[in-house]
């Protein structure tokens, strides 16, 4: 981000107070809203949530804040040291920014959402469209209101694509972000059950992801699992290119077929079937992420051998089944960022097949957002759950207590453990004690329930 105090004044219509005429050439080098990682030159955004950014104004100064956005109702405690830019509503005033900047550099734009999948392709898109162009790409998962914004402001000035992550846990969430983006391409990774809490059914959540087709250009790309009769049935009122991708042929792109490795996982596809193209992952669903990604190459036009390479060796965002080394030797498969219950069964499905000299032990933590469907989908897990493969199992949170009650009649009282969700670190001992240097051990979890910080305890730390 490459912009001065004055213009961006100028562009959000705010008013500057604290300010001479050479503070507004002064430029701004991006935005921040935590403290915590506030770099010199940023502009700092006091959003409010648990606690009102407001409060931690001297903080961003001491970071580095050259200027900070500021809500008109704090107006009787504006900062004396940085220029003040006074608006109505700061979060409001940082979506606008983004918007004013993503005019001004002009890129591309490929914007991806999906019950299961979306950081996956997210990161395939990336990698195949940065052959040839420059990209930028959501980072982690900022993906929302803040996240979005966040990710345009982080855009270089040569930016010629950007990749956005949109996620969604209500009506309306996806109908603001397109708009707010505008993208050139508006990619559907799949329909689960996730936020079904929020939505009821299946039904409702493919309604609510196809408002990322509301700020498509007219002369944009809709691209979506054509294996979804969901939304089949609703692209049919969708005015512009469509693409599809999956397993039936269908679609404009399908896999012919899938090997199914420990840490990688090769296909081909009906497009190029003297092509071999290989994922560095496990699980065979990863195949339609990469099904989606190679249908944005082939939309700009990106050589398959090209799009073959830069799949092989792609950068994954950290803690999508993600393969560590424990301190005892164990190897770990991370996939810890969020769970539902058709990413949990593919995952399992994938475990149950590695191959080990040790015994595999699955840690599940509860899976959000399900409602009234929750202890029901908890416990079909089961059916993905073999003794005779999967040998030990430990479990955590509320909701798992059902799956917990549905497996103890198969497994022996000592090969099946259940905690509270406040129980985290006694599983982690617990389970780091149990391991052993053979052992595979596989985490899957939504994020509320921080599986992530036991992964951080049982992977080995790197040697300096």
């Amino acid at each position: 981000m490459k912009m001065t105090i004055g213009e961006i004044a100028k562009a959000i219509n705010a008013n500057i107070d604290n300010f001479n005429d050479q503070l507004l050439n002064r430029p701004v080098t991006g935005v921040c809203f935590d403290t915590r990682k506030m770099q010199a030159g940023q502009l700092f955004i006091p959003l409010a949530g648990e606690h009102d950014g407001h409060d931690y104004i001297d903080n961003a100064i001491l970071g580095g804040a050259v200027a900070t956005l500021w809500s008109k109702e704090h107006v009787d405690r504006l900062p004396l040291k940085i220029p003040a830019l006074v608006v109505d509503d700061p979060l409001a005033a940082f979506q606008e920014l983004s918007q004013y900047y993503l005019d001004k550099i002009n890129p591309r734009v490929i914007a991806v959402t999906g019950s299961n999948g979306k950081t996956t392709t997210k990161d395939m898109v990336a990698a195949i469209l940065s052959s040839t162009f420059h990209v930028t790409k959501t980072h982690d998962n900022f993906n929302n209101e803040i996240g979005v914004p966040y990710t345009i402001l982080q855009m270089e000035s040569n930016t010629e694509f950007l990749v956005v992550e949109m996620g969604m846990d209500r009506p309306g969430q996806l109908d603001f972000l397109s708009k707010l983006a505008q993208p050139d391409v508006a990619i559907i990774t799949m329909i689960g059950e996730a936020h079904i809490e929020f939505f009821g059914t299946r039904d409702k959540i493919a309604d609510a992801k196809m408002e990322i087709t509301h700020g498509l250009k007219a002369d944009g790309y809709f691209v979506y699992d054509g294996d979804e009769p969901l939304l089949r049935q609703r692209a049919e009122t969708v005015d512009v290119a469509q693409s599809t991708f999956g397993r039936n042929p269908q679609n404009d792109v399908y896999a012919l077929d899938s090997q199914d490795g420990q840490y990688a996982t090769e296909f081909h596809v009906n497009l190029w079937p003297e092509i071999s193209f290989t994922i560095p992952m496990m699980g065979d669903y990863n195949v339609n992420n990469a099904l989606a990604a190679i249908s944005v190459g082939r939309i700009f036009q990106i050589h398959p051998t090209i799009m073959q390479q830069k799949l092989a060796k792609f950068d994954l965002t950290k803690n999508r089944t993600e393969w560590l080394t424990g301190k005892k030797g164990e190897r770990i498969l991370s996939d810890v960022y969020n769970s539902n219950p058709t990413a949990a069964k593919e995952v399992l499905r994938a475990f149950k097949a590695t191959e080990t000299n040790g015994r595999r032990i699955a840690v599940l933590g509860d899976m959000l957002e399900l409602g009234d469907h929750s202890e029901e989908m908890h416990a079909s897990l089961a059916d993905s759950i073999d003794p005779a493969l999967i040998s030990v199992i430990y479990l955590i949170g509320d909701d798992m207590r059902a799956l917990y009650t549905k497996l103890k009649p198969v497994f022996a009282p000592e090969n099946l453990h259940y905690y509270r969700a406040d129980q985290l670190d006694q599983l982690s001992q617990d389970l780091e004690s149990d391991l052993t240097p053979d052992d595979e051990v596989m985490l899957k979890a939504s994020h509320g329930l921080h599986l992530e910080n036991v992964v951080a305890k049982l992977v080995a730390k790197p040697t300096k």
